[in-house]
C-alpha cells in the first residue's frame, strides 16, 4: 500500500492568470517624434525629450488662467519662443507673460480685450519689503499691504494686485482672502455706497468712494477692464459658493 501511494504522480493545481491591462497614461507631452527620411531604427535617436516649451501656469482664478497658452516660461532658453511677450518685473526679477493677441489666430474674429495684457510696473514702485502699496478701509477695519500678482504667495502675505490691471491710473484691481489667518476681505460685502477706501503707493495716496457692491461669476472679469476714471476694484470669494465672487468698486474722490 505504501509503495502504491509513493508511485502516484502528484497533480499540480491549475491557475488562470489574465495578462496586464494597458496602463491608463496619456502620451508624454514632451516627446516629439522627428521624422527621418528612409525611416528605420535611426528614428529612435531623433526624439526631442527636452522641456524647452514648459511654462509655469498663471495663478488659479486669474484672468490669464482662462486663456490658452498663458503662463510664465520655465526655462530661460525658451523665452525666445515668446518674443512678443511683455516683460513684467516682479520682485526684482523679470517674468514673461505672452500678450493675449499672441494666442489668437490673426484671422480670428475674436476681439481680445487689452485688459488681459499685463502692465509693466516701474522698478521704483516696490517698497523694501516687496509690497507695492497699502490698502485701508476704515469702516471695516482693513489695513493691509498689497503685493504684485494675485498669486497664493501674495495672498498669504496680504492682498494681491491683479497684474492685468493698472497699478495707479485707471482701474486698480486687488484680490484678497475672506477667511483664515489672512482674512482681509471677509467683510467687503458689507460696505455701503459712499464708504471710503484709501490706497497708498510710491506714487501717492488716493481716496475712493464705494459705488458698487455685488456678486459676479468667477469667470467675469469685466469689472477689471481698463477705465479712464480712477477706480479701485476689490475681489474675494463668496463663502461656500465656488463659482461666485464678491466685487466692490470705488471711484476716486476729487
Amino acid at each position: 500500500m505504501l509503495t502504491m501511494t509513493m508511485a502516484t504522480t502528484a497533480m499540480a493545481a491549475e491557475y488562470n492568470i489574465d495578462g496586464p491591462e494597458d496602463p491608463l497614461f496619456a502620451s508624454p507631452t514632451s516627446v516629439d517624434q522627428v521624422t527621418v527620411v528612409g525611416g528605420g531604427v535611426t528614428e529612435q535617436s531623433n526624439i526631442d525629450r527636452s522641456k524647452n516649451s514648459a511654462v509655469v501656469p498663471p495663478p488659479f482664478g486669474s484672468p490669464e488662467s482662462y486663456q490658452t497658452g498663458s503662463g510664465t516660461v520655465l526655462l530661460p532658453q525658451a523665452q525666445s519662443q515668446t518674443s512678443n511677450a511683455a516683460a513684467v518685473p516682479i520682485g526684482g526679477s523679470t517674468a514673461y507673460y505672452p500678450p493675449a493677441e499672441s494666442v489668437i489666430p490673426p484671422t480670428s474674429d475674436v476681439t481680445v480685450s487689452t485688459s488681459s495684457i499685463p502692465f509693466t510696473l516701474p522698478d521704483d514702485l516696490y517698497y523694501s519689503d516687496g509690497s507695492i502699496g497699502q490698502l485701508k478701509i476704515p469702516s471695516i477695519g482693513v489695513n493691509v499691504k498689497v503685493y504684485e500678482t494675485e498669486s497664493l504667495e501674495s495672498l498669504a502675505k496680504g492682498a494681491g494686485h491683479f497684474k492685468s490691471t493698472s497699478c495707479w491710473d485707471g482701474n486698480v484691481g486687488i484680490a484678497g482672502h475672506n477667511r483664515g489667518v489672512t482674512n482681509h476681505f471677509g467683510k467687503i460685502h458689507t460696505l455701503k455706497a459712499g464708504d471710503q477706501i484709501t490706497y497708498t503707493t510710491q506714487l501717492g495716496t488716493r481716496t475712493y468712494e464705494v459705488f458698487f457692491v455685488g456678486q459676479i461669476e468667477e469667470t467675469d472679469f469685466s469689472r477689471l477692464e481698463r477705465t479712464n476714471d480712477n477706480l479701485i476694484t476689490l475681489v474675494t470669494c463668496v463663502q461656500d459658493v465656488r463659482n461666485m465672487r464678491w466685487c466692490v468698486q470705488a471711484r476716486e474722490v476729487r
